[in-house]
């Protein structure tokens, strides 16, 4: 487990539909050792703060892994590491495996995975195509966020080396199953409501859910 590339970029302005849009999700790889704080990556910055960025989405991580299901899916599209808007495009970390609470030492910094990524218009834009949001969402291909727990230097090659299994818990695949196609099991719900290293909004959606399923 281990980073393969560590991306950064930040904000730009781009053109929507004949408007101007301020996107950070364009980033390049960078080489040597970068300081990974509790907001984000030196020398990376999101655009908006409502939907992207805080502790909880501090640093985002796309599995490497992902590249070839999309070098299939967009023969005619160039995907240099970063593509997704990933600050850690990653090696032999999967969505199926981690937990949500699970935490790693990489580097001299300790992180903890949190949530899935659910995609934005501005992935539209990086891939300059409209579709690609529900091809993105289906494929559950979603990649996964952390929060920073101590800050330090982080680089290409480091391992992720795991301090903690959170049990019980859920799954990163969990969350993302409960948002698109299993938004009626009430099973998985009330047990992604109790974890604690879930963001609040996402149990609060979840409560939500597991409401409305219990009146059907």
């Amino acid at each position: 487990m281990k980073i393969i590339s560590v991306n950064v970029g930040l904000p730009r302005l781009v053109e929507r539909d004949g408007e101007p849009v301020s996107t950070g999700i364009f980033k390049a790889p960078v080489t040597g050792r970068v300081m990974l704080r509790t907001l984000n990556l030196d020398g990376d910055r999101q655009a908006d703060l409502s939907v992207h960025g805080g502790p909880s989405k501090a640093v985002y991580v796309y599995p490497s892994e992902h590249y070839e299901h999309w070098r299939q899916e967009l023969p005619e599209m160039k995907l240099p590491w970063g593509m997704f808007g990933e600050n850690f495009t990653s090696e032999g970390l999967h969505e199926d495996e981690l937990n949500i609470g699970d935490r790693f030492r990489i580097g001299s910094a300790v992180v903890m995975v949190t949530e899935p990524r659910m995609p934005c218009y501005k992935l539209g834009i990086r891939f300059g195509r409209n579709d690609i949001m529900k091809k993105f969402l289906a494929s559950e291909h979603t990649g996964f966020y952390l929060a920073v727990i101590q800050e330090g230097e982080v680089g290409s090659g480091e391992r992720f080396e795991l301090i903690e299994k959170n049990e019980p818990s859920v799954r990163v695949s969990d969350v993302t199953r409960l948002y698109t196609r299993e938004k009626h099991n009430t099973e998985l719900l009330r047990r992604a409501i109790k974890v604690e290293a879930l963001p609040e909004g996402w149990r609060g959606y979840f409560q939500q859910q597991l409401e409305k399923a219990s009146m059907r």
